[in-house]
């Protein structure tokens, strides 16, 4: 059971003192900040580049291509909220090394609803229930009172409006906290405010799962997609968390803020995280195969034909069983070169499972992948990698006057 939040006045005396002796500042060199932003800022140019040109030249293959691209950014962001919230909510000690990372990546939902305008201006290239004559299709115009153009537009400005608001508030509330003279104030609100925002996120994560990836085919449904989208999102910020830190530790710029310890958590978070992900893809698949209804049997049927049967392969082998045998072992966890690999691994591996779940309405016969491919990926991707470099120059790499961020130094595994 999560503990109940407490005041200000309620928390340990102890979290009156966060400064500790010794700590480094925490901050990127100025010129190492430099050579990042100039980097990450002509990955963003070279996607805009790619981005246009696709657009222009293959509208239909750009547009399935682009929703890859939009939902890898979205579910690392809005897994990273996820679990930045239920840091706060569990009072966990340990992360406060890991916590200013994982605003930095939900971070970047505040560019989400501009980030969606391609997505709602390509919409009926992507969409059947969009088109005007798949209204002679019983089924679809039965569902037309939800499945519309204006509520989809309406819950996806809800949806990402809520993710960025969260998370902005709370990155704004934590960099308060830097300079307060009493941070366990900061403390107690982010705490409090965690357990509604946990409910709020778990929720419009999965109806716009229903609406933005379910909806791929009007025709079919799942009463357990919502968690598989979630789980996946989890997986992924984990994974994109492991390698920021990792990044950073490498420099030394943590100190003993983030140590090997830090790391052996956040792998072990990644391999409990990759293990729910395939319990719950293995739950769908087993509850739909064995009800054997067609409306529900066509999702994987169509995932089973071409190279599509080598992806659905590769989804269960790569996302789960090579994970689960390297990550099971302490060693690995703890191991820098392993743990960033694996992460890596892990993240692209999430991408193929966005791929899996939107492109077979593009390529029914096999996947067919190109420079096209290449563009809808890139722009998202390279604009996560902007938003954490210029987070990274202006702050601290972990919040300095947290008040456990004694707990965070004093880690250690069992």
């Amino acid at each position: 059971m999560t503990a109940p939040a407490l005041t200000p006045h309620e928390l340990p005396a102890r979290l009156e003192l966060p400064a500790l002796p010794g700590l480094p500042d925490g901050r990127v060199p100025a010129a190492a900040a430099h050579r990042m932003l100039l980097a990450c800022s002509g990955l963003v140019l070279v996607g805009l580049v790619l981005a246009g040109a696709a657009w222009l030249l293959e509208p239909q293959r750009f547009a399935f291509a682009y929703l890859v691209g939009f939902l890898a950014l979205i579910t690392t962001g809005v897994g990273a909220l996820a679990l930045l919230l239920l840091q706060h909510l569990t009072r966990a000690g340990w992360s406060s090394a890991a916590r200013r990372q994982l605003e930095w990546i939900s971070g970047v939902l505040v560019l989400g609803v501009v980030l969606f305008i391609p997505v709602a201006l390509l919409g009926p290239q992507i969409y059947e229930w969009m088109r005007p004559e798949a209204q002679h299709d019983a089924l679809i115009h039965a569902k037309s009172a939800y499945l519309n153009r204006p509520a989809f537009a309406a819950r996806a400005g809800i949806f990402l409006s809520l993710w960025g608001l969260l998370a902005y508030v709370f990155a704004r509330v934590s960099r308060r906290q830097d300079s307060s003279e009493r941070p366990v104030v900061e403390t107690a609100w982010m705490q409090r405010w965690s357990a509604p925002g946990v409910l709020l996120v778990g929720l419009s994560l999965t109806f716009a799962s229903f609406d933005w990836l379910m909806s791929l085919d009007p025709h079919w449904y799942s009463t357990i997609f919502g968690i598989y989208v979630i789980s996946g999102s989890l997986v992924a910020a984990l994974a994109a968390l492991a390698m920021l830190t990792i990044a950073f530790e490498r420099r030394g710029l943590y100190g003993p803020v983030s140590t090997v310890e830090h790391r052996h958590d956040i792998g072990k978070l990644l391999f409990g995280f990759t293990c729910f992900w395939a319990y719950i893809g293995f739950c769908q698949f087993f509850l739909i195969w064995y009800a054997g209804i067609p409306e529900e049997t066509i999702f994987f049927q169509r995932r089973w034909v071409g190279s599509w049967k080598a992806i659905s392969l590769l989804l269960a082998i790569g996302h789960f069983a090579l994970p689960f045998v390297v990550l099971i072992a302490r060693t690995t966890k703890r191991s820098r070169p392993v743990l960033f690999a694996s992460a890596l691994f892990l993240f692209c591996m999430h991408l193929v499972d966005l791929g899996w779940l939107v492109l077979p309405t593009r390529d029914p016969a096999g996947l067919r992948l190109g420079w096209i491919d290449l563009a809808g990926l890139w722009l998202p991707l390279s604009l996560i990698a902007l938003f954490v470099a210029f987070r990274a120059t202006r702050e601290p790499l972990y919040p300095i006057r947290d008040p456990r961020l004694d707990e965070a130094v004093g880690l250690e595994n069992p």
